[in-house]
């Protein structure tokens, strides 16, 4: 193994593949057991998951509070947290915010989300796809309905890298009536299949929530906890996407900003290629690098310490290779909210 694959700021993602990952086993089991559980809890689960994001967001409502404290030379993120809380601000007090609220701490629903999502459909990116991967936040739900009801296969992660990876959700598989459900976390638990990283799949177009994105640069802000870039970065490695993957937000009109500076990204940031809103849609032609996989000398040990599926990532390159894999700077996380099935 080429030694220069392992610089500080080198992504890992092209080690072979010939064999089930643990984590695919331990999954699909779960997952086939759980579908075979006729006695599955729909209200339970659901009950679970709204009670643990309610913990989740108090939680980096604090980190947010004290990184905007120290925006006088502390946090090098504090200027992050300046523009979501404006725009979740904003979108409250004009009452553009839709249900879940607050959206303060969430990648934000909004007004005419199912419009932005139908001009997203119109894209001839997502006419030619074959598999879409769509986060799972409110705004993009239908987005999901529209990749589920089109015929196409729906790739999204579970929920904050918790409980395993991603699922995907075959379109033929699921009648009529089961495919809005499908495009729930309800739904996902019961009719989706969980895969591994060894699992042969082509994303052909990844749609991904933000809290603000800039039309002119395709620099883009989420909420706050990295996990769409730890998604990313785990899709290079598979060899599922590339630097030609089309990525596309949907966002209200009032989360375009022009203030986000581009020369304080960090090396994971995703930019977008495409913003549909309610009203157009822009391509940025974006001249941001894409992130080339995992870069383990930004992740910290508590994030890694709360993500399995990255923690047997790292000790299997670690045992193939017979080298140790660098580690990030410690930190303090925004919120973890593990959900149980």
């Amino acid at each position: 193994m080429d030694s220069s694959l392992f610089r500080l700021s080198t992504p890992i993602f092209t080690l072979p593949r010939g064999r089930p990952s643990l984590s695919y086993k331990r999954i699909h089991c779960q997952n086939q057991s759980q579908s075979e559980n006729v006695a599955f809890d729909e209200a339970a689960f659901e009950a679970e998951r709204l009670s643990l994001d309610a913990k989740a967001r108090e939680t980096m409502m604090a980190q947010s509070s004290s990184s905007s404290s120290s925006s006088n030379g502390g946090d090098p993120k504090a200027w992050k947290w300046v523009i979501r809380k404006r725009i979740w601000d904003t979108m409250e007090a004009l009452n553009i915010a839709q249900n879940p609220r607050p959206v303060h701490h969430r990648i934000p629903n909004f007004v005419a989300a199912s419009t932005a999502a139908k001009n997203l459909s119109k894209l001839k990116e997502f006419g030619v796809a074959n598999c879409v991967k769509v986060n799972p936040d409110s705004p993009q739900k239908q987005v999901r309905f529209l990749t589920l009801s089109g015929g196409k296969r729906l790739l999204t992660p579970q929920p904050r890298l918790r409980t395993g990876f991603f699922s995907v959700l075959e379109s033929h598989m699921l009648t009529p009536s089961a495919i809005y459900e499908a495009c729930t976390s309800v739904g996902v638990a019961k009719y989706g299949r969980s895969i591994g990283l060894d699992e042969k799949i082509k994303v052909d177009l990844i749609v991904i929530g933000s809290v603000a994105v800039d039309p002119k640069t395709g620099a883009r802000l989420g909420k706050g906890e990295g996990f769409a870039e730890l998604e990313y970065g785990m899709l290079r490695y598979m060899g599922a996407i590339d630097d030609s993957t089309p990525v596309v937000t949907s966002v209200h009109d009032c989360q375009l900003v022009d203030d986000i500076p581009v020369e304080k990204l960090l090396i994971h940031d995703v930019p977008v290629d495409i913003i549909c809103t309610p009203t157009q849609v822009i391509y940025t032609n974006t001249c941001i690098s894409k992130p080339q996989g995992i870069y383990w000398d930004k992740l910290s040990p508590e994030k890694l310490g709360k993500i399995r599926i990255l923690r047997e990532l790292k000790s299997r390159i670690e045992r193939e290779t017979g080298q140790k894999l660098p580690c990030g700077p410690s930190e303090k996380l925004p919120p973890s909210a593990p959900r149980r099935r």
